[in-house]
């Protein structure tokens, strides 16, 4: 059982490593436009701190034997701030105060949040805080991809939720949540039960609507090719003219 509980652990890692490096496009896309478009920077924050708690939650006093949560977590915290310090440089006035001062909160409250589980709590109460903060911010952060899948049932398409994301949240959830089954953990079953099912849930949406996404890229494709040919007859005429 600890074999398999450290196996799961290393998947986990793995994928979550692919999770956290998957948005590098948009901010490739970002600095080479010097803009940060339309894009949002709350999310990154809110995972940057959620990174944060689990690190502080992996460690050995505040629980045992968790210490591959600490090191997937920690190398969140240093992508996600990396995301975030992207999004201050080229975001406009208002966008990068808004971001700045989200950041600066964040920070705040795990500041005094580790300061209050370290020196005024012990053992199982310590624990206790930590998971429930721990959930509480989990719960928030996997709440974020329900505006897609609503977006995604109302225009009945999945181009703005690539398959490969949806799989590797499924995935990322199902190592994670046997990992916690396995060490009776119930602050980390939680959250990995709520991440498994959107994962399945999003893995449904894409089985029912990718059909939709062929389609509409089809139509998009017949609408420039109609186009061309207006085009083309419209230089035919202006040639016949001349």
């Amino acid at each position: 059982m600890d074999i398999l509980r450290f196996l799961c652990g290393v998947l986990g890692n793995a994928v979550g490593l692919f999770l956290f490096l998957a948005p590098i496009m948009t901010f490739k896309r970002i600095i080479r436009s010097q803009s940060t478009e339309q894009f949002s920077g709350v999310p990154y924050v809110i995972s940057l701190l959620n990174c944060l708690l689990y690190t502080w939650y992996g460690l050995p006093f505040v629980s045992s034997d968790n210490l591959l949560i600490s090191i997937i977590s920690g190398i969140g915290v240093v992508i996600e701030f990396t995301y975030v310090s992207i999004f201050i440089t080229n975001g406009p006035k208002k966008e990068r105060a808004k971001i700045i001062g989200l950041c600066a909160l964040a920070l705040i409250l795990f500041i005094t949040f580790a300061f209050v589980s370290l020196f005024a709590l012990h053992g199982k109460t310590r624990k206790l805080l930590c998971g429930i903060t721990l959930d509480i911010s989990s719960t928030i952060m996997y709440a974020s991809p329900l505006s897609v899948m609503m977006s995604v049932i109302k225009k009945k398409s999945v181009e703005f939720m690539p398959f490969l994301l949806s799989l590797f949240t499924f995935l990322c959830g199902i190592f994670w949540l046997t990992y916690g089954l396995l060490s009776r953990d119930p602050f980390l079953i939680v959250p990995n039960g709520l991440g498994t099912g959107l994962g399945t849930a999003q893995l449904i949406l894409y089985a029912i609507y990718c059909k939709n996404q062929s389609h509409m890229t089809n139509e998009i494709t017949d609408e420039f090719a109609e186009t061309d040919l207006e085009t083309t007859d419209q230089m035919q005429k202006l040639g016949c003219l001349a």
